[in-house]
């Protein structure tokens, strides 16, 4: 696409918005410019902080009739640096943050530019949540769009198995409904289909009965204690009803207590295991909490809201993040080898790799009920390298692809499509789409709705 900016075309855009452009040169430009990921330091053109549908209009035909690249940004969490654009426009959704929640119909409408920490907020007031991700400065629309994975996920589906509307910008300038009964065939195509299709200017969702207190938080083991920690978390959850959910980190213990002072800065896992039933979490909960000699058992009564927000500090803004996700086939023995052996070998005190499981409310939707690749993996893995020195990219880019290829043995060959990671080839678009089938159906939903391909800063479907 060629980008035909000039002051006058800006100068136009401008004052179509009730938001602000914010452009090269003028105070704030270098802020407003930056993204989670700091590998990817951007110089669009202008940047459109629109302040509700009809300014998200007016960025998307300018960008149409201009040629302009248009990237669309969230909360910019994009770990392939889809949020910016070096040249082009983006349109930045970060005024966009209400959320409003009916507590009788179970059912809160957010606007595309809040995060998590924004709904989770509004919702707990009430006692209620949609499962959602793990980190509060998470967009909600990203993480929606590319199917949504959180700690209630097991019990209550994929954030896309709770949407039960979305209002989206299409490419040539159109406000629509999509639902099950509006643009039936953009609603499947959004939930999972990434941001191929149009810009959601705000999505509603089904809401659950969750806190305000959960169990959660870590229990941390030594690596020497790792492979058994690891097989018993495994066969634990086998044995568990689907309210219990788990998050496996191979980390670094942090420098206070009560972890050892020895321990610090150390490798470790730790093992996270999530019940949102107070009254019957202890009990099952403790085949994880009551097992072995961990450095620190912190697993216990906190706020929900505290829990999505623990790992908020682990992956700060500005730091450099090349990351890869799969689905595992099952957690076997040489798979925990593999894993182990990645761990041991991290070469960022900031690096981690997360295992995690599905199934549960997740396989019970079907296959082809919505846009998402796969839901038969029983596990994903999401390796993440992480570091703020950018002469040491090399580095920890190869750690990242050599603990991804030791766990090929090990995968479905699919993939979650916001856990593709920096590299994008053709192949791990495919497999994150569900194959050829499902993604011939996504891509003649993309000839209805985006024939141009304007939307293509994405884990792209091109029509």
């Amino acid at each position: 696409m060629t980008t035909t900016e000039t002051t006058d075309t800006l100068d136009t855009l401008a004052r179509r918005l009730r938001g602000e452009l914010i452009r090269p040169g003028d105070p704030g430009y270098d802020r407003a410019r930056r993204v989670w990921n700091g590998m990817f330091d951007r110089r669009p053109a202008a940047i459109a902080r629109v302040q509700g549908a009809v300014d998200v209009v007016a960025v998307v035909d300018h960008a149409r009739e201009t040629g302009s690249e248009l990237a669309v940004r969230g909360g910019g969490h994009s770990s392939a640096g889809y949020s910016t654009v070096d040249g082009g426009i983006v349109l930045d959704l970060s005024r966009m943050t209400g959320v409003w929640v009916d507590p009788q119909a179970r059912v809160a409408r957010a606007q595309a530019g809040a995060l998590w920490g924004d709904v989770d907020r509004e919702t707990q007031a009430y006692g209620l949540a949609v499962p959602g991700g793990q980190i509060s400065h998470t967009g909600i629309a990203g993480l929606t769009l590319g199917g949504g994975v959180g700690w209630l996920s097991r019990r209550h589906g994929l954030t896309i198995d709770n949407l039960v509307s979305a209002e989206v910008v299409t490419a040539d300038g159109r406000l629509v409904t999509a639902s099950a009964t509006e643009h039936p065939d953009l609603f499947w195509a959004l939930r999972g289909g990434s941001g191929n299709f149009g810009v959601v200017v705000s999505f509603a969702y089904r809401l659950h009965e969750v806190g305000p207190l959960v169990l959660g938080g870590p229990v941390v083991y030594s690596l020497d204690d790792a492979p058994a920690a690891l097989r018993n978390a495994r066969a634990a959850l086998a044995a568990a009803p689907d309210d219990v959910s788990l998050w496996l980190s191979f980390t670094h213990v942090p420098p206070h207590a009560p972890f050892p002072r020895e321990r610090w800065g150390k490798a470790a896992l730790a093992v996270v295991p999530f019940c949102a039933d107070l009254e019957r979490g202890p009990r099952l909960l403790a085949p994880f909490t009551s097992f072995g000699r961990p450095l620190a058992n912190l697993n216990g009564p906190l706020p929900y809201t505290a829990l999505q927000s623990a790992l908020d500090e682990v992956d700060p803004h500005g730091n450099r993040y090349w990351e890869r996700g799969d689905y595992l086939a099952d957690l076997s023995d040489a798979a925990v080898e593999a894993l182990l052996h990645g761990a041991r070998s991290m070469t960022s005190p900031l690096s981690e790799i997360l295992v995690f499981p599905l199934g549960g409310a997740i396989a019970r939707v079907p296959a082809g009920a919505t846009a998402f690749g796969d839901r038969t993996a029983p596990w994903a893995v999401w390796v993440v390298g992480q570091w703020t020195d950018p002469a040491e990219d090399d580095r920890h880019r190869d750690w990242t692809r050599a603990v991804s290829d030791s766990l090929a043995p090990f995968t479905t060959g699919g993939v979650y499509v916001n856990a593709i990671g920096g590299e994008v080839t053709e192949a791990r678009r495919l497999a994150a789409y569900g194959g050829p089938a499902k993604l011939d159906r996504l891509r003649r939903v993309k000839r209805r709705y985006d024939p141009g391909n304007l939307f293509h800063l994405n884990a792209n479907i091109e029509p």
